[in-house]
């Protein structure tokens, strides 16, 4: 008996390796990555409490520590095609890729070189149970408070804070204009 899949939910057990098409500003690596966001409640699509908010953060391959999903921003994908590749290699998770949230300069923790990294939410759609990485990282769903304190790099929670930041600013706009109609 033959079984056809849909190519569509098919995911290359490997990841990119090797830097030969690796995107660099002055120098400096470019990286990119991904906040995997979804809410405890399967129907809600806002910010009600943060408790109501989980993140996803993986494990470090080099050490113990843990982190969001990123890598190599590649000559050949733009900034959100690589975002959307390192958490699918990473962490084993697609979705809705939103705005970028910014750009970030930081140290290189295992080389004497500084890279730019660039963070952008995804709102968790599907989450596979096998992925390029499975047998590498261990990927946890947790509060954003138990995902600051965790993480181990500090441009990575500047992230998270501004990702959170706009969560709330969009809510209270949301409810600012409801208000608004609901008055008219």
């Amino acid at each position: 008996m033959v079984t056809l899949m849909s190519q569509e939910n098919m995911v290359a057990l490997v990841s990119r390796t090797g830097r030969h098409l690796q995107r660099y500003n002055k120098g400096r690596r470019q990286v990119v990555g991904c906040i995997p966001y979804r809410y405890k409640f399967t129907n809600q699509t806002s910010i009600e409490d943060a408790g109501d908010l989980e993140v996803l953060v993986i494990s470090s391959q080099k050490g113990k520590g843990m982190l969001f999903p990123k890598g190599g921003w590649e000559t050949d994908e733009s900034k959100i095609e690589a975002a959307s590749r390192e958490t699918l290699e990473e962490a084993g998770v697609r979705g809705i890729i939103e705005s970028e949230l910014g750009q970030w300069s930081f140290k290189s923790k295992s080389h004497d070189t500084y890279y730019e990294g660039f963070m952008f939410p995804l709102l968790v759609q599907e989450q596979l149970d096998f992925w390029p990485e499975k047998n590498a990282r261990q990927r946890i769903w947790m509060s954003v408070q138990e995902a600051r304190e965790v993480c181990q790099h500090l441009w990575m929670k500047e992230a998270l804070d501004r990702f959170v930041s706009r969560l709330t600013s969009q809510q209270s706009a949301e409810e600012q204009a409801r208000t608004t109609c609901a008055i008219s």
